[in-house]
């Protein structure tokens, strides 16, 4: 296997949080006079990108760090207890093995996630944990990580649930792994041409079959 790091998001791709996010989320939505949101709507933003699912959900830009500030401290209160996606942690420690570095770049808060992986009893496969305020954020973090661990941009590969994770490897200049289990759909990741997709975690491990 060609890639030496493997980064992972954590929201969706690790950590099963969905139900929890749309619970937070229609907690405080009608504190900011936003619509909250029902679980058969789930399926149909599924295939939005982040500035679609704003647009539809009618939720100004403005308001985005606050709400991804106030989520991510509510999250915090129920984190340990959340379930892993089903198949993830076997992945991942068989995976552990193979490479130079593990890490995690998401948007939820680092003390969310250093709870979750302790809970699940995963944490001790990562080097690194980092975070972004902003949902956008995350190709600035990739090339931060790739200085930090002097990395060549061909050694790295982004794991991730979402458009804007393809577009943040995309615009670091590394490659992407999206994984159809999280938020976004198969087709709608498929759509911005990642270097791979993938449906299920098992389907990891074909990574160390590659060349």
């Amino acid at each position: 296997m060609n890639y030496q790091t493997l980064i992972f998001d954590f929201d969706g791709t690790i950590a099963d949080t969905l139900e929890e996010s749309r619970k937070i989320f229609n907690e405080i939505a009608p504190d900011y006079g936003i619509r909250q949101v029902d679980r058969e709507e789930i399926d149909n933003l599924r295939h939005l990108s982040l500035k679609e699912l704003l647009a539809h959900l009618e939720i100004p830009k403005r308001k985005v760090p606050v709400f991804i500030a106030r989520g991510t401290g509510m999250m915090r209160r129920n984190i340990e207890s959340l379930p892993l996606i089903p198949g993830i942690g076997e992945v991942l420690r068989e995976l552990r093995p193979q490479v130079k570095g593990f890490g995690i770049l998401t948007s939820n808060s680092t003390p969310n996630v250093e709870l979750f992986l302790e809970s699940h009893g995963l944490r001790d496969l990562f080097d690194f944990i980092s975070s972004t305020s902003k949902l956008t954020g995350k190709a600035r973090h990739l090339r931060a990580i790739r200085k930090t661990f002097s990395l060549r941009p061909e050694e790295m590969l982004y794991v991730g649930d979402e458009i804007r994770d393809i577009k943040a490897a995309r615009k670091a200049r590394i490659s992407i792994a999206a994984v159809a289990w999280g938020f976004n759909s198969r087709e709608a990741l498929a759509a911005e041409g990642p270097e791979l997709v993938f449906s299920k975690p098992q389907e990891l491990l074909g990574l160390l079959a590659l060349p």
